[in-house]
């Protein structure tokens, strides 16, 4: 489980530590940074994709996502007293992100290169760094694999050994040296991350993907469009737990039940038929609301769990009603995943809150920052930026 994410210079977020939980719910007000979290954990899930500087370059390239504001802003500064001003950077001009789990932790600090004569890629970033490290808190007796510039380093023993000295700038680690019979950690950990699950926005329009039939495979895991929501459904219904759906669905829509056509050519239909209805209602037919509940239900009832599954703003276009329905559903997963929620619908907070093993972060920006109000060091999770960083 991850412990906590830490995250520096990136957009609003300055220097940021934040604690996470078996649930953790991000609420705060309008441009408060809850977006920059998520996008932030997105950028950390695409150095085990492949695509970490393409990912960045898709968000404007490094200088436009970097924290545009001082190195530190004084308590005069605060007050108004004076004008915000920078001053020459003390720290390396770095976006560094990173996070801290129970078992293995990583981190990366991406910068500008060293330009080079001739080339007209002077603007693309590269890795500077990256470690990974043993448990929650770095230390150099727990670091396992490190990366410093082109070279990679495994540790042997008490000592370490050279896996690569030629690694591109525009890779990460786990593009080219996550070999498991010699750096088993960086595989792993790999292999971890890119089981991460994102649901950002289901589209739910005419044309949308989960409105049409498909043809039917066991489905375990809900594509990210919802194109395969029948097969989803049904393959909870044989190997999930249907249990779970069946009382998902009556949260919401009491008294009414799915149904899942097949026709001659293998493609599969979804259909509700609630009370006082003569017909049910395909899926063309169901309303927004209706439909993105149905497609949160197959993402978050998956017969096969994710280590950790992001939710952002699950709450749109659905009724205030279901919400207390949703937060049971989301409950419900974190007993199988982590989840981490984003959201700014008082209902569903409230419902996510009344568990026990729920963490609630809310942020505010004053000054361009986002901040967690109230943190102290003594709040903050034990992170700690590998040597070098």
């Amino acid at each position: 489980m991850l412990t906590a994410l830490a995250i520096e210079n990136y957009r609003s977020i300055r220097s940021l530590k934040l604690p996470l939980d078996k649930l953790t719910v991000i609420t705060g007000a309008n441009g408060s940074g809850k977006s920059n979290l998520y996008r932030a954990l997105r950028l950390l899930a695409n150095t085990a994709q492949g695509g970490v500087v393409s990912a960045l370059a898709s968000e404007g390239g490094l200088a436009s996502t970097m924290w545009a504001g001082p190195d530190n802003i004084s308590r005069r500064m605060r007050s108004g007293e004076v004008a915000v001003e920078g001053s020459h950077r003390k720290s390396h001009n770095r976006l560094m992100l990173g996070f801290a789990s129970d078992e293995y932790s990583y981190a990366i600090a991406m910068g500008m290169p060293e330009p080079v004569p001739g080339s007209v890629f002077n603007g693309d970033p590269e890795v500077k760094q990256e470690a990974i490290w043993a448990g929650e808190k770095w230390r150099p007796a727990a670091q396992l694999v490190s990366r410093q510039g082109p070279v990679v380093k495994s540790r042997q023993g008490r000592n370490y050994k050279v896996i690569s000295q030629h690694l591109p700038a525009y890779d990460s680690m786990f593009d080219q040296v996550a070999d498991y019979s010699a750096t088993p950690e960086l595989f792993m950990l790999r292999e971890q991350i890119r089981q991460w699950r994102f649901y950002d926005h289901f589209r739910t329009d005419r044309d949308a993907p989960a409105r049409q039939s498909s043809i039917g495979t066991r489905t375990p895991v809900l594509h990210h469009d919802g194109r395969d929501l029948a097969a989803a459904i049904q393959t909870i219904r044989e190997v999930g737990d249907d249990a779970a759906l069946e009382e998902a669905l009556d949260n919401a829509f009491p008294g009414s039940t799915l149904d899942i056509g097949i026709s001659d050519d293998n493609r599969f239909t979804l259909s509700l038929q609630q009370p006082g209805m003569l017909r049910p209602l395909s899926a063309a037919e169901l309303s927004d609301g209706t439909l993105r509940y149905l497609l949160l239900t197959a993402a978050l009832l998956t017969p096969r769990p994710p280590e950790l599954m992001v939710l952002n703003e699950p709450e749109t276009s659905l009724h205030p009603d279901l919400l207390p329905a949703l937060g049971k559903l989301i409950i419900k997963a974190s007993e199988d995943s982590q989840i981490w929620v984003i959201s700014h619908a008082p209902q569903l907070i409230r419902t996510l809150e009344s568990y026990d093993e729920c963490h609630s972060v809310h942020l505010h920006k004053p000054m361009g920052a986002t901040e967690i109000p109230g943190q102290g060091i003594l709040d903050e999770p034990g992170w700690q930026w590998p040597s070098g960083f």
